[in-house]
């Protein structure tokens, strides 16, 4: 290698291994000559062999085999030969290796690792590190006690010679641990060491090998959580980016810039990015920092993450210390960005824009005032407050560094404070000049009026700084101060005009009179000369004005005051006659009554004008001053507006009076309405032109204006007063007084202030129903329309079961009341009017489809009372549809019985009233009825059946219905699932309705079968045990037989009452009973005049026989047969005399009650058949035996008996009947039969008609 030198170096790899294991040998020789020949063989080894050897070594060191490594590491430590510029390249990768061999578990390992390393330190050129090699050396050895020792020897060392690359090889490693360590000194030497190296090299490429080691730990320090540590690593960036270049570590810029941007960083980690990106760009020049910051810094000034906005201010935060002077040409881009930091909405963005703004200021302020100044002035009008505090804090660092002083804390009053405050004000002059501190103390001195407390804080503190003696320097700036004031006045913006009048309050109380004279003509000019911004502004200064002044300082200038409030109150602008009437109130409390004296008369005088504009402008002062000295004012004005004619000006002038005064007027009512209703009842029946149609117009407008603006308290005193003109003797008035109901509910609707007058109202209404004049009636519909359109219904509801009662109460009234109808028809005035019904009609729908039980109850039976007075044409088909639609839908459901008894009754009624107009509702109607049929109330089955009867003129298709309640009735309907109890009572009503059916519908049979069927039902049901069912399937068979005919009539008394007669004797009680009852009701019937009178002969023994049964059921059934045995018969006088005796013989008060009545309704029966029978001479003898039970025994046949004189005296067509008795009848009987008939039947208004 000697000889051949560079020639030699292709064999070197081949020998290699051979030398890595001489090194291992155990002959000492062996390796003393081994390493002898490796440091000869490095010595001449070029760059390409070091890069040969050196991989082929570290593989080496690798190896498990301490020898092996061993001899790795001497080869290591003989690199120490190689020329200087394969030192340089070849030691960054050694030192690492050998202080990695420190950790190795074998001391010979360690041994050796330590003697390469002294064998490396004894190439070192530079003396400085030659004489602390010791010391680092240690440090490598024993990084946990030597690092600091190592770093502080370093630190502390002067170096007069470049640092080699052996020395670099060594120190690195050192500053790579300290940069690692947890103590903050030890980052903060290691950083110091690796900013400065750069400058020590003789060639800084030297270091560029150790950059991939530091670089990431430099990153970390960087971000470290102790400032100085960041600070300094921030500068050891700038400094290695200026000695080796920004482009040796291209990734750098654009970390920093992405730490900067990162939302998962904390605020100390994009501050040390900031600082580091701060030192870089400066590092790289001035044309960089322009370039980075305008381009790409600044604008994330508007990102939405708040993490960037906060990196772009640390930057800023950083840069103008970094920049010194030079920052003067970023100042204009970077302000826009602190002013939006400052307002920004996180508090940490906030804070570090503020901070931002101090360095600013600290920096660049003596020289660059005029630039930030304006900035900072503007800042103090900001709408944001934090904008405002943060310019107040950075105005006060900028006064007091030009003024020579500090923002002073706390009171301030000290004598040293106040002469350093006169000092720093002589100085600020001497700095801006006399206007521009005039203008800025100006602003300064406004801030301390802020609206938010924290603001005017901070402008006492900065003005305490440099103001020494307040009064002085408000004379000294006033005019300026006054123009800020008027300007601040005139903005527009509320909060700013607020602050300028509270100045404008402390500079009178500050100044006094002599302020005044130079503040008022101002504010009064402005007055006249501004626009509705500036007269509003005005009137806020005065309103301070005024309250900070003494009464003494208001009177002398009390003229001007006056005549400025007074214009103002009549400006064309609301807001401008807001704030002035404040400034009138504020007027009012320094001076008094005297204030009212002055202004009031003027502008009373004024609205009498005949100018319009003038008019108008008066009242709006009136109206003005009302709003805030109502109760004073008031009496004087009303009765001027009130004056009658009401004209069209008064009646603007009231509407807008009760706008100005809605928590007072009501106290005045008592004029004021009856004035308005008389003023309108004046325009009933006239013929108006058009003046006249325009006042009344406006007499209309002023009655809304005052219900719409009357506070809530007034609201009932308003019902009040309007319901006492209800009642009043002239229909104009009862008309008007409804309307006014009508738009106190319209106005009203928003507030809803009136829900507890609602019953008052109701009550008024319904009562109005009884007017008797067609104009109130209507006037009445559209106010109870307004009602129910404007108040929720539910709330309607409440009142259902009151409405019910006092349509019940006026009902009974107009009936029994002198001069009443009676019992005869009457019909509501209020409801006989085209849709009279419709607007109560949504309250009742509301209670029946959603109320409760008692509510459905109310409704539906409410509804019917209503149906009951309202006549037939004003029930018209589309309204009736309206009334039975809701029914129909809630008659199925699971209601009590009561509900369901009002429902059908109402129904029922809706029947009778609408005709034909329902027969579209007929299938429903149906439906509905039969399935009340088998409801268990026996009251709900009892009105379906009357329901039906209803029906069966509306309804076509009868057969499906009949049908239907045969198979009910034979208990073979599905439908059907009841106990025995209950199916006994709904084959019962089944059976009943089945004889309505027949009765009113049986001509509209179409199917032959329908009506024998009904027939074959009754036959089926006559015997059956209850006798319920028997009676009701007699009333089948006896209206069966009535339309089936004679010959069916012949068959079914042959089949059902002779062919038992033989053996009747021996028959049950149930069949006598049937047996009878079939009798009474074929024979009752016409029908029964044409049965065959051999059979009529047959019927008559077999009943005269059962009326001597023992048992009473067949007793009294045979009682009430023989009735219409004897009504049926052709020859009645013979009839009657056989039969008189059989009759009278159970006419005894020793039989049982019920024979009795059936006696007593066997005759009806009779005298029904053949009127006038019992008014001859052959039936005396019955009448008076009748006449006789009428006069004794109980009551309850004391009525049946009545009931049957009635019939045969004819009573409901007069006294010819009675006549005809008196003819044949004996005195005694005679006046018996006079005194019943006046006492008793006379009053007897109708007889049930049971056949």
């Amino acid at each position: 290698s000697s000889r051949l030198g560079i020639l030699f170096e292709p064999y070197v790899i081949v020998l290699l291994p051979a030398l890595l294991k001489a090194f291992s040998d155990s002959n000492d020789h062996v390796r003393t000559a081994a390493d002898k020949t490796v440091g000869l063989i490095m010595a001449k080894l070029s760059g390409h062999g070091v890069k040969l050897v050196m991989p082929a070594v570290l593989e080496a060191f690798n190896e498990p085999e301490w020898r092996t490594k061993q001899a790795s590491i001497h080869m290591l430590g003989s690199m120490s030969h190689c020329a200087p510029k394969q030192l340089a390249s070849c030691l960054p990768k050694v030192v690492p290796k050998l202080t990695e061999a420190f950790s190795d578990t074998h001391p010979k390992v360690k041994k050796s690792a330590q003697d390469a390393l002294e064998e490396i330190c004894t190439v070192i050129k530079n003396p400085e590190i030659s004489s602390i090699s010791e010391t680092i050396l240690n440090a490598l050895t024993d990084p946990a006690n030597g690092t600091l020792h190592a770093l502080e020897a370093l630190i502390s060392t002067e170096f007069l010679h470049a640092i080699d690359a052996p020395s670099l090889s060594i120190i690195i490693p050192v500053v790579h641990r300290g940069l690692r360590d947890r103590a903050a000194n030890t980052k903060r030497y290691a950083a110091l060491i690796s900013g400065n190296i750069c400058t020590m090299v003789n060639d800084a490429r030297d270091f560029v090998p150790y950059l991939p080691i530091l670089l990431p730990d430099l990153k970390s320090t960087l971000l470290d959580p102790i400032p100085d540590v960041r600070s300094i690593t921030a500068k050891a960036l700038g400094s290695l980016t200026r000695g080796v270049g920004e482009a040796t570590f291209p990734d750098l810029r654009p970390w920093l810039v992405e730490t900067l941007r990162s939302e998962d960083g904390s605020s100390v980690e994009r501050s040390g990015a900031a600082q580091g990106l701060t030192e870089i760009l400066v590092a790289g020049g001035a044309g960089m920092v322009q370039n980075v910051m305008v381009n790409e810094i600044l604008p994330l000034n508007s990102h939405p993450k708040a993490g960037t906005r906060e990196g772009v201010l640390w930057v800023l935060t950083f840069l103008p210390s970094a920049l010194g002077q030079a920052y003067a040409s970023l100042i204009d881009e970077s302000l826009p960005a602190l002013l939006s930091g400052l307002a920004d909405d996180n508090e940490t963005v906030r804070d570090v824009a503020l901070r931002a703004g101090r360095v600013l200021v600290k920096s660049n302020g003596k020289a660059h005032k005029d630039k930030i100044l304006p900035s900072l002035e503007n800042g103090l009008g900001n709408e944001d407050y934090r904008i405002r505090v943060a310019s107040l804090t950075l105005l006060g660092d900028l006064l007091s560094m030009l003024g020579g002083t500090k923002v002073v804390k706390g009171n301030a009053d000290t004598q040293d404070d106040i002469r350093q405050a006169e000092r720093a004000q002589a100085q600020i002059a001497l700095v801006l000049g006399n206007e521009t501190r005039k203008r800025v103390l100006s602003s300064l001195y406004l801030a301390r009026s802020d609206t938010a407390a924290v603001v005017r804080q901070a402008a006492v503190q900065v003005w305490k700084t440099v103001v020494s003696v307040t009064p002085r320097t408000l004379r000294e700036i006033l005019s300026e101060l006054v123009d800020q004031i008027v300007v601040s006045l005139a903005s527009g913006d509320p909060e700013r005009t607020q602050v300028a009048g509270r100045c404008l309050g402390d500079i009178v109380q500050k100044l006094g009179d002599q302020v005044l004279p130079e503040v008022i003509p101002v504010l009064r000019d402005s007055l006249y000369r501004g626009d509705e911004h500036t007269r509003q502004g005005v009137c806020v200064g005065l309103a301070e004005v005024i309250a900070s002044s003494s009464k003494e300082q208001i009177i002398k200038f009390l003229n001007i005051l006056v005549k400025v409030v007074q214009d103002a109150l009549c400006d064309e602008n609301d807001q401008v006659r807001k704030m002035a009437t404040q400034c009138f109130q504020s007027l009012f409390q320094v001076v008094g009554t005297r204030t009212l004296d002055e202004v009031v008369p003027a502008l009373l005088v004024s609205m009498e004008s005949q100018d319009d504009v003038t008019k108008s402008r008066a009242l709006n002062g009136v109206t003005g001053i009302l709003s805030v000295r109502s109760r004073e004012l008031l009496p004087y004005i009303i009765p001027r507006v009130l004056k009658t004619p009401l004209t069209i000006s008064h009646a603007d002038a009231l509407a807008s009076i009760s706008a100005a005064t809605s928590q007072t007027i009501h106290m005045h009512f008592n004029s004021i309405i009856p004035t308005l209703i008389m003023e309108l009842s004046s325009f009933y029946g006239a013929n108006l032109d058009e003046e006249e149609k325009l006042r009344e117009d406006a007499v209309r407008c002023c009655s809304r204006a005052v219900c719409r603006n009357v506070d809530t308290i007034g609201v009932n005193w308003l019902i009040s007063e309007v319901i006492s003109k209800c009642t009043h003797d002239k229909e104009s008035v009862r008309k008007e007084a409804c309307w006014f109901l009508q738009i106190i509910i319209e106005e009203r609707q928003s507030a809803a202030d009136f829900y507890e007058d609602v019953d008052i109202i109701i009550r008024e209404f319904i009562h109005r129903l009884n007017d008797d004049n067609s104009v109130v009636l209507k006037a009445n519909n559209t106010a109870i329309g307004a009602l129910t359109k404007c108040v929720p219904v539910e709330e309607l509801v409440k009142h259902i079961r009151y409405i019910k009662d006092l349509i019940g109460s006026m009902v009974s009234d107009a009936r029994y009341r002198k001069g009443g109808v009676g019992d005869g028809d009457f019909f509501l005035p209020g409801l006989n009017i085209p849709k009279g019904l419709e607007p109560l009609l949504p309250i009742y729908q509301r209670g029946i489809l959603y109320g409760d039980a008692t509510t459905r109850e109310l409704a539906a039976s409410g509804l019917g009372d209503l149906i009951k007075i309202t006549q037939t044409k004003y029930l018209a088909g589309p309204f009736l549809i309206k009334l039975t639609g809701p029914l129909l839908r809630i008659v199925g459901d699971r209601n009590p019985p009561a509900v369901k008894i009002a429902i059908v009754q109402t129904l029922g009624l809706i029947l009778t009233k609408g005709g034909p107009a329902l027969r579209a509702f007929v299938p429903q109607f149906q439906t509905t009825f039969v399935k009340a049929l088998s409801d268990p109330s026996r009251q709900v089955r009892v009105e379906a059946i009357k329901a039906l009867a209803l029906l069966m003129p509306l309804s076509t298709r009868v057969d499906p219905l009949i049908k239907e309640l045969v198979s009910t009735s034979l208990g073979k309907s599905s439908n059907v699932t009841a106990d025995t109890a209950g199916l006994v009572a709904i084959q019962t009503a089944t059976l009943e309705a089945l004889t309505v059916v027949l009765k009113h519908g049986g001509n509209k049979v179409k199917l032959a079968e329908s009506v024998p069927s009904s027939l074959d039902a009754g036959k089926e049901l006559i015997l059956h045990e209850d006798d319920g069912i028997r009676e009701s399937a007699a009333k089948v068979i006896g209206y069966a037989c009535e339309l089936l005919g004679e010959d069916e009539a012949n068959s079914v008394m042959e089949e059902l009452v002779l062919d038992h007669a033989s053996n009747l004797s021996s028959c049950s009680a149930e069949l006598k009973h049937g047996v009878a009852c079939i009798c009474r009701r074929v024979l009752s019937r016409p029908i029964g005049t044409k049965v065959d009178r051999e059979i009529h002969k047959s019927i008559t023994s077999i009943i005269l026989n059962l009326m001597k049964d023992d048992k009473t059921m067949v007793k009294e059934a045979a009682c009430v047969a023989i009735g219409a045995v004897l009504g049926s018969s052709h020859d009645i006088n013979s009839a009657i005399s056989s039969l008189e005796k059989s009759i009278a013989k159970n006419m005894d008060t020793k039989e049982e009650l019920s024979v009795q009545q059936g006696a007593a309704d066997g005759l009806s029966i009779a005298a029904r058949q053949q009127p006038g029978i019992f008014r001859t001479s052959e039936g005396l003898f019955l009448i008076n035996s009748a006449l006789k039970m009428a006069m004794s025994g109980s009551q309850r046949v004391q009525f049946s008996y009545n009931d049957f004189l009635w019939i045969a005296l004819d009573v409901e067509n007069g006294e010819t009947g009675l006549n005809e008795y008196l003819e044949h009848a004996y005195l005694e009987e005679a006046k018996k039969m006079k005194a019943i008939y006046s006492k008793v039947l006379i009053k007897i208004k109708a007889v049930n008609n049971d056949d």
